[in-house]
């Protein structure tokens, strides 16, 4: 089928985006509109005295200015984590509970503090200016090395040592005799720099109240307007949740970032019913960089131990992770989940990973495109190639002498993992393949003569994918159109898509009859969103079951109008049929009749439709070999990417146009993230420093060079329909991948390492440094 499964069809929501058809927060206005702007804290920590906003009440157009007071006074409720190692049996920590505008204490730049609601936004953000806080400073610490110290400030009553959780797993008592008995230790101190999302669509909101029946509706974009509901209805605003409506329409990219509930949106709810109008806020650029959750930020020991012959025998690392100033949403699983792969694709005997989770004058930390997944990827994949380099091992032949072999699938992690599936030597000789592996040398020779560096990187990843479970629902209308009702929430994967191409294939309905409908409270029953690469396993495979009753149901009617039994009904490629005959129907003309008025028995009821839902005991594990050539001119230190090619195991490839571009994208934030990109704030104030995209410098078109991929699949026994996640795969391979080309064409200058970013800078002074040495 043209359409169907396994087919590179172009996205057929793109022509809306493409000629600025798509609809966002932005792009909506509703009447007697309202606008906020916030005040942000200057200070990263500082007592809140008296805030006075008597100038800002009496300038023009000036509905409220609020606070934390006023909000205490509503008796409404405190933005708390959705997840700690506890829920699951793991180690107590500290649980934060922060006010969406602060009271008492500011914890970091870029706090709110109150909000001014008035007639237009230049109003709103004028009088915002006005407001003035009084502050008592207090000592701030930035950085995690002096949050953990003895006698450092500390943000938290209660958070000894600034730490909000420490957590260790693996065989704990295998791991030193290990060490003792190795033939070669190599160790490495990392930073994984900290990141921010820069959607292309700024956060934004609008809420309305409905004094005449009590509701809400919110339209935000977020990643998921379920888990928005519930969070607002029962930590924000105590009310049942049928009381709130949320809505997103389109939503310009989320990658994580936009998966909690933020303060904006809190108060806006509040607002809304406090001034009787719709009240909508949108960010800029700058107040994203400010506001927005971050990401990564982790510092760790690590140490691997191997045999004489190359066998790893142990790993043992202790990371810290940045938490920020609170634990926020899902922020406590980043490092969970670096600490649950430690071993990654590697079959290590003995592993001990440590991680703590630190409290710091920043913003928080959340899940951002892989979370966890790239820092214990970085870890380990630095390490074996840094491993490689001192016992003078080719580290592919490193890398194969210690990957799990196929025959030990479903694999057992000392961490608590089960993979499912794999074919790790396939898809590291596929890779190396397609890289032309064996033309290297002639590469090198030609950079070496142009006075150029040339360096190669190779990584093996593997990635958890799919979590909880997921509703979806399939829906005839009277004409014969069908709707997808999802409870996951595309935000550019290209669900509109991909599920009408599992959709066409299983029901034999013309794409173009196929439609989406998702992100709306209202409208689709439950659902849990999209992020962690879930929604193809996930919700395709509740999209199967939906189908599979669609087509029960449709034997039903079909055998009714057929005159036949159900039992003999039959179905192929769109035809309900009697068995052993050519009598049949169309599932169009099935799905149309099944509206009549009369004539229907009561047991068949009205419409054809079906909904489904999938639980998968296990996550999938995706994994793949990644392969970056680079350059480097020793002059300038400028580093440019010359090849990059990727062999993705990602189960059953629904749509390889769509999978291949969802790994580009995660190859340039990966990249992104070892050439550029690092949010800064000042060591010692706490004020960030990279405020603006004139300082937070993304990748862009001309960084990446064209990127090399295909697919090695082996099925997922995981879910009926074999998929593995795409989401995320290429973020999770890409930063060690350029870091470690850079160190390898940086080797024979004498350079050992290099910080991320590896910028221009960091690069000239590290080969100055080697030089002088």
């Amino acid at each position: 089928m043209r359409f169907g499964i396994g087919q590179p069809v172009t996205r057929t929501e793109d022509p809306r985006f493409l000629t600025g058809r798509g609809r966002y927060v932005a792009d909506i206005d509703l009447a007697r509109q309202a606008y906020a702007a916030f005040v942000f804290s200057r200070h990263a920590h500082a007592r809140i005295g008296a805030v006075d906003k008597k100038a800002a009440e009496a300038m023009p157009g000036v509905f409220a200015v609020l606070s934390g007071e006023e909000w205490v006074a509503d008796g409404l409720g405190t933005l708390d984590p959705e997840f700690m190692p506890e829920d699951m049996g793991g180690p107590p920590g500290f649980r934060t509970k922060r006010w969406p505008l602060a009271r008492e204490r500011v914890r970091y730049v870029g706090e709110r503090v109150a909000v001014v609601i008035a007639a237009t936004e230049a109003a709103a953000r004028d009088a915002a200016e006005l407001v003035a806080v009084d502050y008592q400073e207090l000592p701030a610490v930035v950085r995690i090395e002096d949050a953990i110290r003895p006698g450092a400030s500390l943000l938290h009553d209660g958070a000894a040592g600034n730490l909000s959780f420490t957590l260790r797993l693996g065989n704990a008592e295998a791991v030193e005799p290990a060490f003792a008995r190795a033939h070669h230790v190599t160790r490495l101190s990392l930073y994984n720099n900290r990141l921010t999302t820069v959607a292309m669509e700024p956060r934004g909101c609008i809420a309305e109240y409905d004094a005449g029946n009590g509701r809400w509706t919110l339209t935000t974009s977020t990643q998921n307007v379920h888990g928005a509901r519930h969070t607002l209805a029962h930590q924000i605003l105590h009310v049942p949740e049928s009381r709130i409506r949320v809505v997103a329409r389109d939503v310009g990219g989320g990658f994580g970032m936009k998966g909690q509930v933020y303060a904006e949106e809190a108060v806006l709810m509040w607002a809304a019913r406090r001034v009787g109008r719709p009240v909508k806020w949108i960010a800029s650029r700058n107040e994203s960089m400010l506001g927005d959750n971050q990401a990564r930020d982790q510092k760790v020991e690590a140490e691997l131990a191997l045999s004489a012959d190359g066998r790893f025998l142990a790993l043992r690392w202790t990371g810290w992770h940045n938490a920020g100033a609170y634990v926020e949403g899902a922020g406590a699983i980043p490092p969970l989940f670096a600490a649950k792969l430690a071993s990654t694709v590697y079959d290590i005997p003995a592993v001990l990973a440590t991680n703590s989770f630190v409290f710091t004058n920043t913003a928080p930390t959340v899940p951002y495109r892989g979370a966890g997944r790239p820092e214990a990827n970085y870890i380990i994949e630095r390490l074996v190639d840094r491993a490689a380099r001192e016992t003078r091992i080719d580290p592919a032949e490193l890398r194969r002498k210690n990957l799990i072999r196929r025959g030990a699938f479903p694999y057992t992690t000392h961490t608590g993992w089960i993979y499912d599936s794999g074919d790790y030597d396939a898809a590291l000789a596929k890779g190396q393949a397609l890289a032309d592996w064996q033309g290297y040398a002639a590469r090198q020779a030609a950079s070496r003569a142009a006075g150029r560096c040339r360096g190669r990187g190779l990584v093996y990843y593997v990635d958890n994918t799919g979590v909880f479970n997921e509703r979806m629902e399939l829906r005839f209308d009277p004409s014969g159109e069908l709707t997808i009702v999802a409870g996951t929430l595309s935000h550019g994967q290209g669900h509109e898509t991909t599920y009408a191409q599992m959709v066409a294939d299983w029901l034999g309905v013309p794409a173009e009859k196929i439609h989406l409908s998702q992100a709306d409270t209202d409208a689709v029953a439950i659902g849990r969103g999209t992020y962690a690469s879930r929604s193809m396993m996930i919700g395709g495979s509740a999209l199967r079951a939906a189908a599979d009753e669609v087509i029960a149901r449709g034997r039903r009617f079909a055998a009714h109008f057929l005159e036949a039994a159900a039992a003999d009904i039959a179905f192929a490629d769109g035809q309900f049929t009697i068995a052993g005959t050519d009598r049949g129907m169309p599932i169009l003309q099935v799905a149309q009749m099944s509206f009549i008025p009369v004539g229907l028995p009561s047991e068949l009821g009205v419409g054809l439709q079906g909904a489904g839902a999938f639980s998968s005991d296990l996550p999938s594990f995706p994994k793949g070999c990644h392969i970056c050539e680079v350059e480097i001119d020793p002059e300038t230190g400028a580093v440019a990417l010359d090849r990059y090619t990727v062999v993705d195991d990602i189960g059953m490839v629904v749509n390889p146009l769509l999978a291949r571009g969802q790994i580009r994208g995660g190859v340039a934030q990966g990249a992104g993230q070892a050439l550029g990109e690092e949010v800064v704030y000042d060591a010692d104030s706490g004020q960030l420093l990279t405020g603006s995209l004139q300082d937070y410098r993304l990748p862009r078109a001309d960084d990446l060079p064209a990127i090399a991929i295909d697919f090695s699949p082996v099925p997922s026994p995981t879910n009926p329909l074999g998929i593995k996640g795409v989401g995320e795969g290429g973020t999770v391979a890409a930063t060690p991948t350029v870091m470690n080309a850079i160190l390898d064409a940086l080797a024979p200058l004498g350079v050992t390492d290099v910080a991320m970013p590896a910028t221009p800078e960091r690069v000239w002074q590290a080969i100055r440094a080697a030089a002088a040495t």
